[in-house]
């Protein structure tokens, strides 16, 4: 999307994370009293400060950003903290993306090996000096699991209540078929593109045309196909992220 005219991309903000873990976290009985500054008493006061904050900081990292573009606003990260953003910002458009959680445990595990891409990329006191992948493999499934479900479950939450134009998309149909998925993104947002810059746009970003040296295991690239898992992680491991987001499963990915 950010290929196309007048689409600016703001790549993980992480500003869901930033209002979604403190709320989270909040006590019930916090969130019951005004003294809490986000309590439900005052929820309209800072619900304007969440919408304030995520504007004006939209204006600062993209100062390009003109009154007729759109601001395509990727988080997977922040994800949890989508019911307030959506709640903030309910004239904006909302894709939400998922993927069998089965495959994006088996993906993460396989970056964050000793070696590996998301290894590498780790800073001290994070994926390196932990090195869970590579000493509980298990018990990083079971994190990684769970961690998912809270993101994509906070996502799937915020899907539900908003009342703007948004769209459902599978990775596995965008990956199968990319330009027909693309262009139903586009039309169920109510958004006009021209079709040849958004085929060109397709082509260029396609598994085929990443340089082989950027891909295959324990790179950022590594498979762009569904359903290694199977190969990927063992039974056990398999079940423990079945049981751990079922509840995604069920809707996402039935049978």
């Amino acid at each position: 999307m950010g290929e196309m005219e007048r689409h600016r991309v703001w790549e993980e903000p992480m500003v869901g994370r930033l209002f979604g873990a403190f709320y989270d976290n909040a006590q019930e009985g916090q969130l019951h009293s005004a003294s809490f500054i986000m309590g439900e008493p005052t929820r309209k006061g800072w619900m304007r400060s969440i919408r304030n904050f995520v504007l004006d900081g939209a204006r600062y990292a993209q100062p390009r950003l003109g009154p007729g573009d759109y601001l395509v606003v990727k988080e997977p990260n922040g994800s949890q903290g989508a019911p307030l953003l959506m709640e903030a910002l309910p004239e904006s458009r909302m894709i939400l993306l998922v993927r069998d959680p089965r495959d994006v445990v088996s993906s993460v595990l396989d970056g964050a090996r000793r070696g590996s891409w998301l290894y590498e990329w780790g800073e001290k006191g994070g994926w390196k000096e932990n090195a869970l992948a590579d000493e509980d493999p298990d018990g990083f499934v079971k994190r990684r699991a769970r961690n998912y479900l809270h993101h994509v479950g906070g996502a799937k939450r915020a899907f539900d209540t908003h009342r703007g134009p948004k769209v459902l998309v599978r990775y596995e149909e965008l990956r199968a078929d990319t330009p027909t998925v693309m262009r139903r993104i586009y039309s169920e947002l109510g958004i006009t593109v021209d079709g040849d810059e958004l085929a060109r746009a397709v082509e260029r970003h396609s598994w085929e045309n990443i340089p082989k040296e950027k891909k295959g295991e324990g790179k950022f690239y590594r498979r762009g196909s569904s359903g290694g898992w199977r190969e990927d992680l063992t039974p056990d491991q398999a079940q423990t992220v079945e049981r751990i987001t079922a509840p995604l499963l069920e809707e996402f990915y039935p049978g």
